[in-house]
């Protein structure tokens, strides 16, 4: 009885973000629609979220995919669907590549981080980011075998690598 109460949480907690996804993609169809850009929208739930992707051929959605367009649409979306489900959303949102291309930009900012310690640094810090990009530092770093530490509070909060 106990694994039947486990997965029926686990089922409406998907069910839960499957719900947030279509809010999400509602609001951001209006907006598109609002803004007369073409794109397509698929929603997908990993790692206990949900993710939004608008996607178009050629170059329409590149007005809305910068990094920082693409966060502030992230953060309207968010409140969008907190005000119809009444509780925070960790939704994500992918406009154009962008997190693809962010996670590149990431990527260069640990390598470089990395020269500083093959350098002889003891540790070196990354610009403060959000806290999504904190967590694919966090990871990028892991995979490479090096520590990292979240220091500093909201918009100054950044990344420090070091060997450990």
């Amino acid at each position: 009885m106990v694994t039947e109460e486990l997965k029926s949480s686990a089922e409406s907690t998907v069910e839960e973000l499957e719900r947030e996804g279509d809010i999400a993609a509602d609001f951001l169809e209006e907006l598109l629609d609002i803004a007369d850009i073409d794109g397509d929208l698929n929603l997908d739930v990993r790692q206990g979220r949900a993710y939004v992707s608008v996607e178009a051929e050629g170059d329409s959605l590149s007005t809305l995919s910068a990094p920082e367009t693409v966060q502030a649409l992230q953060e309207l979306t968010r409140l969008a669907v907190q005000s119809k489900t009444g509780s925070f959303s960790r939704m994500i949102l992918d406009v154009g590549g962008s997190r693809d291309a962010r996670r590149r930009q990431l990527e260069a900012l640990v390598d470089t981080a990395v020269e500083k310690l093959d350098a002889g640094a003891s540790q070196a810090s990354l610009p403060a980011m959000s806290s999504y990009e904190r967590k694919l530092v966090h990871d990028i770093v892991s995979d490479r075998g090096l520590v990292s530490e979240s220091y500093g509070e909201g918009a100054d909060r950044h990344t420090v690598i070091s060997r450990g």
